[in-house]
C-alpha cells in the first residue's frame, strides 16, 4: 500500500472519502514480449495524437475531492501480471484500500 495518511486524503464537500478505480486501456490482440502489453494512451487535444505504447497494465485507486479544485490522491496502484484477472485483482485492491481506511480511523 502506497497510501498517504488517511487524514490527508482529499474529501468531498460533506467530508466523505470518495474512491474511484481506473486502469490503462490494453490492446490484448497486439503481440508483445513477456508481461508487456500495448496500452492505449489518449492524446492531448484531439484523437489523432492517441498512441499505443508497450507497457505493463496497472490499476489505480484514487481518492477524489469535489468542488472547483478537484484534487486527487492515489492511495494505491497495482501492476497486473499477464495471467491476472483484472476484475478480481482490482476488487481485491479496492477491498484492501477500504480495509486500510477503516483501520486508519
Amino acid at each position: 500500500m502506497v497510501a498517504p495518511q488517511a487524514g490527508l486524503l482529499p474529501r468531498a464537500a460533506d467530508r466523505r472519502i470518495v474512491l474511484a478505480v481506473d486502469s490503462n486501456w490494453l490492446r490484448l490482440d497486439v503481440p508483445t514480449s513477456g508481461d508487456q502489453l500495448f496500452c492505449h494512451i489518449h492524446g492531448r487535444g484531439d484523437r489523432k495524437t492517441d498512441q499505443l505504447v508497450p507497457g505493463r497494465p496497472y490499476s489505480f485507486v484514487a481518492a477524489l475531492e469535489t468542488g472547483r479544485t478537484c484534487w486527487v490522491a492515489l492511495p494505491d496502484a497495482v501492476r497486473f501480471g499477464s495471467a491476472d484477472d483484472a476484475i478480481a485483482v482490482t476488487a481485491a485492491q479496492l477491498r484492501d484500500v477500504i480495509e486500510w481506511l477503516v483501520q486508519a480511523r
